[in-house]
């Protein structure tokens, strides 16, 4: 019987470690599944930003008249009719060790562009998103000024 003890005290621990290891699961699995509903979200239909706030300065209208397609295979497309920019996008987890893992989704746009396009290409934190909306932030690591960028569905 004095073993009974012990044995108890060994399985309680077993169980706790296999509890810790899959919380951390959880939150993985709750990352990927964010990231995929994003990505499924932006790939359908054309998007237009309907606000840009770089630092303070609302630049929206640099972007009037452009509709950005987000293709399936890591694409985008600008395009106003008239002029038609290419650049990159994706959604990536950065995977910090926070207790928030929706925080740790970045929306990546990239444009090898020397225009207003040149602004948005960042590394973005993502604020919310729905399949007609999604909110994006940005704080500069040389000047400290925070960015904002929301793309809507047309």
């Amino acid at each position: 019987m004095k073993h009974f003890p012990f044995a108890l005290t060994i399985l309680i621990g077993i169980s706790g470690l296999f509890s810790l290891a899959s919380c951390s699961n959880s939150n993985d699995d709750n990352a990927d599944l964010q990231q995929t509903v994003v990505e499924n979200n932006v790939k359908s239909g054309e998007w237009r930003i309907t606000s840009f706030i770089d630092s303070g300065k609302d630049e929206t209208s640099d972007f009037s008249g452009f509709a950005f397609s987000f293709g399936s295979n890591g694409a985008l497309t600008a395009t106003n009719g008239n002029v038609n920019y290419n650049g990159t996008w994706s959604v990536t987890n950065n995977d910090s060790n926070d207790d928030n893992p929706d925080n740790d989704l970045d929306f990546n746009i990239l444009f090898n562009l020397n225009n207003q396009f040149e602004d948005i290409s960042e590394d973005w934190n993502i604020v919310s998103q729905s399949s007609t909306r999604i909110e994006l932030i940005h704080i500069s690591g040389g000047n400290g000024g925070t960015d904002y960028l929301t793309f809507e569905k047309m």
